[in-house]
């Protein structure tokens, strides 16, 4: 399956049916007066979260998605149809901008979250409608009215708790195939992975987590070079960072620097989400823990973190890091309930 996190799409509501001209026609009633009926509302063009999407794919192929019109009015004071609602799923964690003035229409993160996006148009009223003691014969309706339509940018931002970042080659995907069932390709060289991979990692209470693996960060990601452009969007939604840092770099400092780097040029925040800084591939190493030690002690001094050093492969110290991260979660969760409601996108910094 093709993973893509971006798409544009043309939406119209329905056209209002016409309202009609139309008189009472019955026996012994002489002067029977207008009866022409309104007519019915045009259909909207409704989108909907839902969980067993994960990517824009579809809308590749589908491109324009169209409500259906109301009928016109009928006689005997009789009212068109309406036009049906047209629902268009969506997976969750979708963003609606209106293409041409870049405004966000609406931010679909909870799953049976709908969003109307195109309006149908009123129905025109009957001749009924404009009998008065002047006017007792009134020939005239009005016409239905036209539905809205718009060009829309829909954009993806994966919906994970944790978000796994670093240099290509880190060992990120390694790291959540190990914690999850999630089976991302993996080889010895850079941009292996060249979309996001979610996993579902456990908790010792059984509950579900879900992290994301987010793939092609490097120097000068913002401005678009190698993937990182186009999928640091899905680290605005995680609520805290792992960040690997490959221990047999040749600067694991300058590797942890640029990452940051990234980080506060990208914006939106992410430069004071909260981060877990993490050697990885330790195993490399062998039992050499005088050089991890060191490594370590020169990245604690630059970043103020506490240091985690973990081999995947081996799975050695992974409890320690995930005992770490489940508290961190929970630390995040209690201040959210407890801080005042913030604007969206705001980010309160946490020391770890």
């Amino acid at each position: 399956m093709q993973f893509i996190d971006q798409a544009e799409v043309f939406v119209a509501g329905g056209n209002g049916g016409d309202g009609i001209v139309a008189f009472r026609r019955e026996k012994y009633v002489p002067a029977g007066g207008p009866s022409g009926g309104n007519g019915g509302r045009g259909g909207s063009v409704v989108f909907k979260a839902v969980e067993n999407l994960q990517t824009l794919l579809d809308f590749r192929y589908a491109h324009r998605f169209q409500a259906e019109h109301g009928e016109r009015g009928g006689p005997s004071n009789r009212t068109g149809a309406s036009g049906e609602d047209l629902l268009v799923e969506v997976p969750c964690g979708t963003v609606v901008y209106d293409a041409e003035t870049d405004e966000v229409v609406g931010d679909l993160t909870e799953p049976e979250q709908t969003l109307c996006v195109a309006k149908g148009g009123k129905g025109g009223l009957g001749n009924q409608h404009f009998l008065s003691n002047r006017n007792r014969a009134p020939e005239y309706a009005l016409p239905g009215l036209p539905g809205e339509e718009r060009h829309l940018r829909l954009e993806l931002k994966l919906l994970a708790e944790v978000g796994i970042i670093g240099l290509p080659n880190a060992g990120k995907s390694t790291l959540i195939s190990v914690l999850s069932a999630a089976r991302p390709k993996i080889a010895d060289y850079p941009f292996t992975t060249l979309v996001p991979n979610l996993g579902v990692v456990r908790r010792p209470t059984g509950d579900g987590t879900v992290f994301a693996d987010i793939p092609g960060l490097i120097e000068g990601a913002h401005l678009g070079t190698g993937l990182g452009h186009d999928f640091l969007r899905h680290v605005e939604r995680t609520r805290l960072l792992l960040h690997l840092v490959d221990i047999n770099s040749e600067d694991p400092v300058a590797d942890y620097q640029t990452i940051q780097q990234e980080l506060v040029a990208y914006g939106r925040g992410l430069a004071g989400r909260p981060q877990i800084l993490v050697l990885s591939k330790t195993d490399v190493l062998g039992h050499d823990e005088e050089l991890v030690s060191e490594v370590a002690q020169q990245l604690a001094e630059v970043s103020g973190c506490r240091i985690f050093s973990i081999s995947a492969v081996s799975q050695t110290g992974l409890s320690g890091l995930m005992d770490h991260v489940w508290q961190q979660l929970e630390a995040l969760k209690q201040s959210e309930a407890e801080a005042p409601a913030m604007p969206s996108g705001f980010v309160t910094p946490m020391p770890l």
